[in-house]
């Protein structure tokens, strides 16, 4: 609940919000989570690592994106797939694979070694601290309900991960009790 309305004061109070965006961001975490589900399924179905996983989808993905690529970006000509590349924009490509291969292999290990609600509360982290970050080095301004939504997220994931920590405990316990 904490984290809930920490997410909730801070997307209300933002800089821009409409309806549009709600509609895309429902969908995006409805997709999101769809993902992240499926992750940790696949990878106790499958038995695999967080690398074997991801050479297992990496290659799926990528096709079904072939077929989504003309719609969305030139083919030929000036920015095209098939057009002239300068060289910074093939460095920039080839490192934006990279960051993208890292982004989901700590995905993949992050469900495989916890859960998909573990890995939500690291991304709830990881926002709370983009935005204190952007406020603290960029002069972004942050509003008194944006800082209480940011500070009742991170309560939040304390909570949980003080939870998850003594859940964790107590079946530890309970394995060195068994005779």
């Amino acid at each position: 609940v904490p984290i809930t309305l920490g997410v909730f004061l801070n997307s209300y109070y933002d800089v821009k919000f409409n309806v549009l965006g709600m509609v895309f961001a429902t969908l995006g975490v409805l997709v999101t989570s769809l993902y992240q589900v499926w992750v940790g399924a696949k990878q106790h179905e499958l038995q695999v690592n967080s690398m074997q996983l991801l050479y297992y989808q990496a290659p799926m993905s990528s096709a079904m994106l072939l077929f989504i690529i003309p719609f969305f970006e030139p083919v030929f000509g000036e920015g095209g797939i098939f057009g002239p590349w300068t060289l910074s924009a093939v460095i920039m490509v080839l490192l934006s694979g990279i960051v993208a291969f890292m982004v989901n292999l700590s995905i993949y290990w992050i469900i495989g070694n916890t859960s998909p609600v573990t890995y939500n509360m690291f991304g709830h982290f990881k926002f709370c601290i983009t935005l204190l970050g952007g406020c603290l080095l960029f002069k972004d301004p942050l509003s008194v309900n944006q800082g209480l939504g940011i500070v009742c997220t991170l309560l939040g994931i304390l909570a949980y991960t003080h939870f998850k920590l003594s859940e964790q405990e107590s079946n530890k316990s309970k394995l060195v009790q068994r005779p």
